[in-house]
């Protein structure tokens, strides 16, 4: 089994990436930490908490962490997501609460007792990246605990906040920036699941409304006819799901090592993830800035295909 940890501002597709986290027999969900991003941070945590319940694993700890990015406040996404992050949908939501420490404090022990047992992690942040820049930065020694970082976040050339930037790193590029370099000062591998490969991979109605029989079938198929009707498709992806599925599967993910930057200023650019895929020397040794120091797997292509069946045969 691989031992993950997911970080999540949970709304929709962050739903559909708990679930098959919390359901895939070699996945051992250690911890789920929450931060503000898609809603604010108090319905994050009960939308977590509810998925949690439903894919039946109200025994995986959950924490709290940070409420609004390093510098800006929260820019929740209801026009994605709905008022309350699953979409308003009618669903029993959770009773229970999430533990009493911040989630800063829950990464640092799980990593941690990661470290001290050679069993490492795989971090995987699917949400506005401020609890990660805290924990790397607080307590880098942490590092030893992790096998790799898999995010969800940024793109090599579209957005989808803005014309040039990603909703999570937009939403607090600071903490991405600090982020990212501090895990290549680390020594971390990081892939960047980005919306290069993001909505590659559909599940269709029909395969939706032949989920069932069980609560985690059920809130699979709602997931899914509740973004088709917001996208107002005959289908929709899983976006958040598929960088879990490429911890599973990572051959069914194609990526290439690129240097990257996170623009944190610039009036159109705010939060863009600057992949620099330029391969000619000259205008390396020509470029005032340099290549960056940060260099992270840049995930290019995706065998949608692969993963939908993927998440499709772990929800059921």
């Amino acid at each position: 089994m691989k031992p993950v940890i997911l970080d999540v501002d949970t709304g929709l597709d962050d739903a559909c990436a708990l679930l098959l986290a919390a359901r895939h027999p070699e996945l051992d969900l250690k911890a789920v930490t929450c931060v503000g991003g898609n809603v604010g941070l108090d319905d994050v945590v009960v939308n977590t908490l509810t998925v949690l319940e439903a894919a039946g694993r109200s025994d995986v700890p959950v924490a709290a962490g940070a409420a609004v990015p390093l510098l800006q406040p929260v820019r929740a996404a209801p026009h994605v997501h709905g008022a309350d992050g699953l979409g308003n949908l009618d669903w029993p939501r959770s009773t229970r609460t999430a533990g009493a420490g911040h989630a800063v404090d829950l990464l640092r022990d799980v990593l941690r007792a990661a470290a001290a047992s050679g069993e490492l992690v795989t971090l995987i942040p699917l949400a506005p990246m401020t609890n990660i820049a805290l924990l790397l930065r607080t307590y880098p020694d942490v590092a030893a605990g992790l096998r790799e970082i898999v995010f969800m976040g940024g793109a090599a050339g579209i957005g989808n906040a803005t014309a040039s930037a990603e909703f999570n790193i937009w939403t607090d590029p600071e903490a991405a920036a600090i982020a990212l370099n501090a895990a290549a000062e680390l020594g971390v591998p990081v892939t960047m699941y980005g919306l290069d490969v993001f909505y590659d991979v559909e599940i269709s109605l029909d395969q939706a409304r032949s989920l069932g029989g069980s609560p985690s079938a059920e809130l699979a198929r709602k997931l899914i006819e509740k973004r088709s009707e917001l996208y107002q498709s005959d289908g929709a992806s899983i976006g958040d799901g598929g960088a879990v599925c490429a911890v599973i599967e990572p051959a069914g993910l194609t990526t290439q090592s690129f240097p990257l930057r996170v623009e944190l200023s610039g009036t159109w650019s705010r939060g863009r993830t600057i992949v620099d895929t330029r391969d000619w020397s000259a205008d390396l040794s020509s470029d005032p800035h340099g290549p960056s120091s940060t260099v992270v797997q840049v995930a290019t292509a995706v065998d949608g295909a692969r993963y939908a069946d993927l998440w499709l045969s772990t929800v059921k």
